[in-house]
C-alpha cells in the first residue's frame, strides 16, 4: 500500500496502547490517528477518523470487540480490523472472523509480526498468526465435508475475479459489501459465488473459507 497507514488503537489498557503505538512509530509508514479505551469509544473514534486499520482488543468495557466489529462495518466501512487479543481459542477466532475481522494476532506477537500484519491488512489481505490460523483451519475443517486440503494449483484454476470474491467471502463480507469493494453488482457477486462452489465442489461458506486459507489466498 502506498503512503502512510492510518491506524486507530482500541484497548482498555493504556500500557498496551502505548506499546503498540511505540512499535508502529518505530518504523516509517504508520500513523496512529486515534486511541480508544472502550468499545463505544472505539466506534466513535473510528467513525470520526476513518482510519485504514483498527487494531482492536475484543475484551473491553462498553461493548465487546465483537460488538465493535459489527458497528465498524457500518460506521467506518473502509477500515479493516486486526484483532489483537490474549485469547486465541477457536470460538473467539471464529466469532471475530465471522463478525468481519481481517486478521487476528495474539498479544504476545513480535513487533515485526505486528507491523507486518498491519501492512497486510491495510493492503487488503488477511493475516493470522500461525497458531491462530491452525485453530481457524481446524474449526472450518470440522464444519465441512472432509474434502482434501486445497492447493495453490487449485486456486490457479480460478479467474482473477473469482479469487477476488473468494477472499472477501473468507473475510466474512456480505454479497453487498463484496460488490461495493469490487465495484460490481450484488447479483454478479452471487453468480461468482455460485461458480466458485460449483467449480470447487464446495457447498458452504465455511468450506470456501477453508479453501482460501489452505490455498494461501488468506495468509497465516
Amino acid at each position: 500500500m502506498d503512503g502512510v497507514i492510518r491506524v486507530v488503537l482500541a484497548d482498555d489498557h493504556a500500557m498496551m496502547r502505548e506499546g503498540v503505538r511505540h512499535v508502529l512509530a518505530a518504523t516509517p509508514g504508520f500513523q496512529v490517528v486515534g486511541e480508544a479505551a472502550s468499545g463505544r469509544e472505539a466506534v466513535e473514534v473510528a467513525a470520526r477518523m476513518q482510519p485504514d486499520v483498527v487494531v482492536l482488543d475484543i475484551s473491553m468495557p462498553e461493548g465487546s470487540g465483537l460488538d465493535v466489529l459489527e458497528e465498524l462495518r457500518r460506521r467506518a466501512p473502509a477500515a479493516r480490523v486486526l484483532v489483537l487479543s490474549v485469547h486465541d481459542d477457536t470460538e473467539y477466532v471464529l466469532q471475530s472472523v465471522r463478525a468481519g475481522a481481517a486478521g487476528y494476532l495474539r498479544k504476545d506477537t513480535t513487533p515485526d509480526s505486528l507491523r507486518h500484519a498491519v501492512r497486510e491488512i491495510a493492503a487488503g489481505n488477511g493475516w493470522f498468526s500461525p497458531e491462530v490460523a491452525r485453530h481457524l483451519t481446524a474449526a472450518i475443517r470440522d464444519d465441512t465435508d472432509g474434502a482434501a486440503p486445497a492447493t495453490p494449483a487449485e486456486a490457479a484454476l480460478l479467474t482473477a475475479r473469482e479469487r477476488d470474491v473468494l477472499v472477501r467471502v473468507a473475510r466474512g463480507l456480505t454479497n453487498k459489501e463484496t460488490g461495493a469493494e469490487l465495484g460490481i453488482s450484488t447479483r454478479t457477486v452471487e453468480t461468482h459465488r455460485d461458480n466458485l462452489m460449483r467449480k470447487l465442489g464446495i457447498r458452504t461458506v465455511a468450506g470456501l473459507t477453508r479453501f482460501a486459507l489452505e490455498a494461501g489466498l488468506i495468509q497465516g
